[in-house]
C-alpha cells in the first residue's frame, strides 16, 4: 500500500474538489486579460526592484523583490489553472505588453538618478499594483482569482508602506499620483497586513508555480516580517 503524504496544497486541493471547484471552469475574457496583465506587472516590479537593489544596496529593495517573485509565481498558478499562455519572457526587463515595456524603461531611468528617486519609483509601482488589483477584484466573479488578488493586494499595501516609511525617514513625504489621496492615506495609516497563505489556495499538488506550498523551503521564503506570501 502506498503512503500518501498530505501537504497543505494537497488538503486544499481535495477540499475544493469535493466542494465542486473545477479547474476547467470558464472565466471571462476580461478575467483572462487581467491575469495576463498582472503576471507581467508583477514581473516588472521584481525586475525593477532587483536592478535598484544592485545599484543602491538598500535592503528593502531586495526583500520586496523576493515578495514580487512570489506574487509572480502566484499569477503563474492562475495561468496554469485556467490554461493560459504565459506572456512573461524569462529575460529581465523584457515585456510582451508594450505599455509595461515603456514603463519599465522610464522607471529604471528615474530610479537610477538617486536613492530618493528609487524609493519614489517603488512607491509608484505599488500604487499602480494596488489600483489594478482593486479593479480586478471588483470585476472578477471567480473566487480563486479573487483570493489570489486579495492576497497580492495585502502584499502591495505592505510594500507601499515600506517605501513611504523609508522616504519619511529621509524627510521626504511621498505624494501619490495614481491612488486617490484618501485611499492612499488609509493604506499607509494602517499597520502591516498579513497574507492568508492564499496565493496558491487551489493549486494541484504538482503545480509548477506552487510546488513548494507545503514544504519547509516555501515556508521559510514566504514568511517575511511575520507575514506569509506578502
Amino acid at each position: 500500500m502506498k503512503t500518501i503524504i498530505f501537504t497543505l496544497a494537497n488538503v486544499l486541493f481535495l477540499v475544493l474538489q469535493l466542494s465542486g471547484y473545477s479547474q476547467s471552469v470558464s472565466i471571462s475574457a476580461s478575467e483572462k486579460e487581467g491575469i495576463l496583465l498582472m503576471r507581467e506587472e508583477e514581473k516588472l516590479a521584481h525586475d525593477v526592484y532587483t536592478l535598484l537593489y544592485d545599484k543602491w544596496q538598500l535592503q528593502p529593495f531586495s526583500n520586496i523583490s523576493g515578495s514580487e517573485s512570489r506574487h509572480f509565481d502566484a499569477m503563474g498558478y492562475l495561468l496554469e489553472t485556467f490554461e493560459l499562455n504565459d506572456p512573461a519572457f524569462p529575460e529581465a526587463g523584457r515585456f510582451k505588453n508594450r505599455e509595461l515595456a515603456v514603463l519599465y524603461d522610464s522607471l529604471v531611468s528615474r530610479g537610477s538618478e538617486s536613492l530618493l528617486a528609487a524609493l519614489e519609483v517603488g512607491a509608484y509601482i505599488e500604487e499602480v499594483d494596488i489600483l489594478d488589483l482593486k479593479e480586478l477584484i471588483e470585476t472578477s466573479s471567480n473566487d480563486a482569482i479573487a483570493a489570489v488578488y486579495s492576497n497580492l493586494l495585502r502584499g502591495s499595501e505592505n510594500h507601499i508602506r515600506a517605501f513611504t516609511r523609508q522616504l519619511s525617514w529621509r524627510d521626504l513625504e511621498y505624494v501619490p499620483t495614481v491612488l486617490d489621496a484618501e485611499i492612499y492615506s488609509a493604506i499607509v495609516g494602517t499597520s502591516i497586513q498579513c497574507g492568508n497563505r492564499g496565493n496558491c489556495i487551489n493549486a494541484t499538488p504538482h503545480s509548477n508555480n506552487c510546488k513548494q506550498q507545503g514544504g519547509k523551503q516555501f515556508r521559510n521564503r514566504g514568511k517575511q516580517n511575520g507575514c506569509w506570501n506578502n
